[in-house]
């Protein structure tokens, strides 16, 4: 008997190089039994690199398999990987790495290739919104009693999640999370599950949003609302690439939504609260080795950062029965190989405001006639309350402001003394040398031939430069320029000239 489990262990090793369809956990059955089978796997893999790297190869059919110069490269890639792998997993007990498909990688090639949220647009969509003194967006679910929620829910059992998709080397997660949404409500309203398409988003959405550059959720809901809805995968599928928006298929309006709401930030019991009514898209930090080669159990590693870079969906929540650990049920874009069948769980209920990875920071969902809204009946409308203390414009000089958490950017100077400031709408940003753009202190390059900013690496992350808005002037405009301050005493939050 021994001899026949060890030749099952060998024959996985031989075909799969120690991946999931060996010891990837079905569906409620995440036993760490798993866990230690995948653990022999990868040991098994040290010990034949070569071996276990060729049927690697064959299982996630790579195109440089022929190409025997980039073929080494990778595979020198991918025993580092495996050597991270073996040196986590032996400090970790709620979760696992492994050798899935994104093994080949370095992390920098990782991220640059398959993360594409862009957090600064967020950014700059909530500064507009400050700036324009709108109303808060409403949380239709901000009066549900926890107490009310189930423990758990998983709605791929309740048939309003799609299959797990691939979005390929191509930065469209912003897209995925986006119909994935819009799917779940449309499946809860109408009882029936239709993929969305992500390509017509990519193809289609591109006034706000960058295709394969990145995007951001909320203005993909926007898109889908004015376009009247949006086509199914199967009419418009996915290329991965950027090609032209085919007029014909957008006007074809398979599945529709009515709105779209945030989930209050910061706060993963309004985010739980939605997610037991319908998914919701989500954004995280997944740049981090660690993201890039789960394979199981529950994520609780708390380095992973907030740095909101990754667009996903939460499906559910629940608890894990043996580290009696809460969690979050994420369906991910980079294909079933990954993961649990695609999803991380990730641990639910930790220390810091922003959920683990940032999973509460931006939270948001589709809203549809006829779907969950738990808000009661308006009654009398009540007296005015008092309004909270407001966050304080930042200062350009003493004539001329931004609104809150934005960053002051000269447009135009003049002997060293600023004519005409531009507000950029994220903090810290750096000015760049054009006077009408700006970047965010994590990528501060500005690269004014292509319009990006990077780290200025030569593969180093990048994303579309940000637009200065107008800042706004407290004195007449016939008062003296030299009377309004130079702004040569630079505060924290101001850019460069």
């Amino acid at each position: 008997m021994s001899r026949l489990v060890a030749a099952g262990t060998l024959l996985c090793v031989v075909l799969l190089a120690g991946l999931s369809d060996c010891a990837q956990p079905q569906r409620q059955q995440h036993s760490l039994h798993a866990r230690d089978a995948h653990h022999q796997l990868l040991s098994s893999a040290k010990e034949r690199p070569r071996e276990s790297f060729a049927s690697w190869l064959e299982r996630h059919g790579k195109a440089y398999k022929n190409d025997l110069k980039e073929m080494e490269k990778r595979f020198a890639i991918w025993l580092q990987n495996l050597e991270y792998i073996l040196e986590y997993n032996a400090k970790t007990t709620t979760h696992w790495l492994g050798l899935n498909s994104l093994a080949d990688l370095t992390k920098e090639e990782y991220a640059q290739r398959y993360l594409g949220y862009n957090h600064a647009s967020k950014k700059q969509l909530k500064a507009q919104h400050r700036a324009s003194n709108a109303m808060p967006n409403p949380f239709r679910y901000a009066d549900v009693p926890q107490s009310s929620l189930p423990a758990s829910i998983d709605w791929r059992e309740l048939n309003a999640v799609s299959e797990v998709k691939n979005q390929a080397q191509c930065g469209s997660c912003w897209a995925f999370s986006t119909t994935g949404s819009v799917e779940g409500i449309n499946a809860i309203v109408t009882k029936k599950l239709l993929s969305a398409s992500e390509q017509e988003l990519v193809d289609c959405d591109t006034e706000e949003d960058k295709g394969c550059g990145g995007g951001l959720m909320d203005y993909a809901y926007q898109f889908i609302m004015e376009n009247g809805g949006i086509d199914t995968e199967e009419d418009y599928p996915y290329t991965a690439t950027e090609g032209e928006c085919e007029a014909i298929k957008l006007n074809k309006h398979a599945l529709t939504i009515d709105g779209f709401e945030d989930v209050p930030e910061n706060n993963e019991a309004a985010l739980k609260a939605a997610v037991a009514h319908q998914p919701v898209s989500v954004a995280i930090e997944a740049d981090q080795q660690a993201f890039q080669l789960y394979m199981g159990g529950v994520f609780a590693d708390e380095t992973c950062g907030t740095e909101l870079d990754h667009g996903v969906l939460v499906v559910g929540y629940g608890t894990d029965p043996e580290t009696n650990m809460g969690y979050w049920i994420v369906k991910n874009s980079w294909g079933p190989e990954w993961g649990e069948q695609g999803y991380i769980r990730l641990q639910q209920g930790v220390t810091a405001q922003e959920g683990l990875c940032g999973i509460a920071m931006a939270a948001s969902y589709p809203t549809k006639e006829g779907g969950p809204d738990p808000r009661p009946t308006p009654g009398p409308t009540p007296g005015p309350s008092p309004k909270p203390p407001q966050p304080e414009p930042v200062q350009c000089d003493s004539a001329t402001s931004c609104p809150p958490e934005t960053t002051c950017c000269c447009v135009t100077d003049f002997l060293g003394m600023c004519l005409e400031w531009g507000c950029c709408p994220v903090m810290d940003a750096v000015c760049c040398d054009d006077h009408e753009h700006c970047c965010t202190p994590e990528l501060p390059v500005c690269d004014t031939e292509s319009g990006r900013c990077g780290t200025g690496e030569a593969n180093g992350a990048t994303q579309p430069w940000l637009t200065k808005i107008p800042a706004t002037r407290h004195w007449p405009r016939w008062v003296p320029w030299s009377h309004a301050g130079s702004g040569s005493g630079k505060k924290d939050r101001r850019g460069q000239w």
